[in-house]
């Protein structure tokens, strides 16, 4: 088996289900170029008794072809083509009825959604498959695969149909964290700074085919450029590919998506209805929610009194279509575009925001830090309604032991230095958030940087520092 980056605790759990004894229906979904395929081939690759995968945007007939080739390899090489669904899963049955030795059978059909074209009958056919028989049969183990996450969650996860609490186990894979993705690098033999790894993930975020595009003997500007910028760069024509590939009907997702973009503080559902002209309806909360459970976006709480869900406020937290629209959205014929920004201050800005959305994405490792880890906590941004202009809290972490750690996020290429003018304004934030929501809690000022906080006369305001390195864990 070729070695698997990560991913501990999904083979932990695939293997489990392997070994379970019984029937098994696994559903492993997450976005475009996660790894789905790439996990379940090098975990189970000497043991299928049967693998096809759907072909997207393929009419039903290439998906049917596709399908009986696949019996013929696993089974009679003169087995006719199906000519429907409903062929396709006799077929599949009787063929693993004849491999049935009591031993595990394991079954892979990898984007499955590609399969339900329009009135093929798809759906039924697959339904009546697993209903009918498979799901009877203890050594029969299921595992199908989509990027289209919409049709993964619709039809299988939240099934109200045939396949309503049909799946045994469901399994959303995630992108990398920091510290999987500077194993991946490692074990692809770069010796990048983690100054410079926290840089690439800002840009990329943990999807590990596009950390597998890097080159190691360029630099971080040297390939965003040749991956962005230049002639026909293989993630400039990604962005559209990628809702594509996740939604059906994929426009008002990207129109959400770009309204998020152009928010740096995120938005309510109703300032995201306002901006796109939207009806009120249930369209808008259903693709907040798939691009929620895509990682695209983040729905964090505010806070007044309590802590509201109510009044959730919508931000765009997955990082390469943050850069996306930021930077090659607006269009640019410079393909050295990111090597001549070193230094300068839109760079500079970008790294700040884009660590802030890191910072977001590694909560468990902040929580870790801190000591936290079994105790319940809330975290949420908070955003005056009475300073002028106004105050924000990028983080707060709420937690049952009556203590708030109220989170400034720096981004610097050196220890960070807190100046008058910045101990003012935190104090100041401070002590806006204790006035207007009344909290009772003891307030922690909790500093997360790269390299610490340069030791002044002010550093003492940062009663707990957190930095870069505590988010590789």
């Amino acid at each position: 088996m070729e070695q698997i980056i990560g991913r501990k605790k999904e083979i932990e759990l695939l293997t489990e289900y392997y070994h379970s004894g019984k029937a098994e229906f696994v559903a492993v979904y997450g976005r475009r170029r996660i790894g789905k395929t790439y996990l379940v081939r090098n975990l189970f690759r000497d043991k299928f008794a049967f693998d096809m995968s759907g072909s997207i945007e393929a009419p039903a007939e290439a998906q049917l072809s596709n399908f009986g080739f696949a019996l013929r390899e696993y089974g009679d090489s003169k087995q006719p083509i199906p000519t429907n669904w409903t062929e396709a899963f006799e077929a599949l049955k009787q063929l693993l009825k004849a491999k049935m030795k009591g031993e595990r059978l394991v079954v892979f059909i990898d984007e499955l959604p590609c399969l339900d074209t329009p009135k093929s009958g798809f759906q039924q056919a697959f339904e009546h498959f697993w209903n009918g028989w498979a799901a009877y049969q203890s050594e029969i183990m299921l595992i199908v695969c989509g990027s289209a996450t919409s049709w993964m969650i619709a039809n299988l996860i939240d099934s109200h149909g045939g396949l309503h609490n049909r799946i045994t186990h469901e399994m959303y894979l995630a992108p990398f964290t920091l510290r999987e993705t500077e194993l991946m690098l490692q074990a692809y033999g770069f010796s990048w700074t983690r100054i410079s790894i926290l840089q690439i993930y800002s840009i990329l975020g943990g999807v590990p085919y596009y950390l597998s595009l890097l080159d190691k003997k360029q630099g971080v500007e040297g390939n965003v450029d040749r991956l962005f910028f230049s002639s026909h760069a293989e993630l400039k024509r990604e962005y559209g590919r990628l809702y594509s590939s996740l939604f059906r009907n994929s426009e008002v997702y990207m129109r959400v998506i770009e309204a998020l973009a152009s928010c740096r503080q995120g938005m309510t559902r109703k300032e995201i209805m306002e901006k796109l002209k939207l009806k009120s309806g249930g369209t808008l909360t259903k693709v907040l929610s798939e691009l929620i459970n895509c990682d695209f976006v983040r729905g964090y709480n505010t806070r007044d009194k309590k802590i509201k869900q109510k009044d959730q406020i919508f931000q765009l937290t997955d990082l390469y279509t943050l850069f996306y629209m930021t930077f090659c959205h607006p269009g640019t014929t410079d393909t050295e575009y990111w090597t001549h920004l070193m230094g300068k201050p839109r760079q500079n800005t970008w790294y700040g925001l884009a660590f802030e959305r890191v910072c977001m994405l590694h909560i468990p490792q902040i929580k870790h830090f801190l000591g936290i880890d079994q105790i319940h906590t809330e975290y949420y941004s908070w955003r005056s309604k009475v300073s002028k202009p106004a105050a924000q809290i990028d983080l707060l972490i709420e937690r049952a032991d009556n203590l708030v750690n109220l989170c400034e996020i720096k981004y610097s290429q050196m220890p960070y230095t807190i100046t008058k003018e910045e101990d003012m304004r935190i104090r100041n934030r401070m002590a806006d958030f204790v006035a207007e929501t009344g909290i009772k809690s003891g307030i922690i000022p909790t500093m997360i940087t790269t390299f610490g906080v340069r030791l002044t006369q002010y550093a003492a305001l940062a009663q707990v520092q957190i930095t870069m390195d505590d988010l590789f864990v």
